[in-house]
């Protein structure tokens, strides 16, 4: 098992900046592919940047392309989600998630956060 837990949502103003942060525990943390989803209210769940265990490979949604960073750091069991120039549309309840294998924006997690959320204000 790998627990999940998010921090760092909160309230922040159109063009602002935030960054999310996800600590593991349970399983070794550097096997595993990491991600980002979010759910905006009455969506379905969106795949939004994914990163594998060496950091190497980055997946990005398009709308957040240019804007946010998918990094994480395996000696402290964590990974982070840099979000600038953030807009309204990216209001949502964000999601960490990890997998045991690669392109989970395709395939569905093994495991999830209960996620935090992020209010973008115009």
């Amino acid at each position: 098992q790998v627990q999940l837990v998010e921090s760092g949502g909160g309230l922040v103003q159109a063009g602002g900046s935030l960054r999310l942060s996800c600590a593991a525990s349970g399983r070794p943390f550097g096997y595993y592919f990491m991600a980002w989803f979010r759910q905006a209210p009455g969506m379905e769940r969106e795949f939004v940047a994914e990163i594998s265990w060496s950091g190497d490979i980055r997946r990005y949604e398009d709308s957040v392309k240019g804007r946010f960073t998918i990094a994480r750091d395996n000696a402290k069991n964590a990974v982070y989600l840099q979000m600038n120039s953030l807009k309204p549309e990216d209001t949502a309840v964000y999601y960490c998630a990890a997998g045991a294998h690669a392109r989970l924006g395709s395939a569905p997690p093994d495991y999830w956060g209960q996620g935090t959320q992020v209010t973008v204000s115009s």
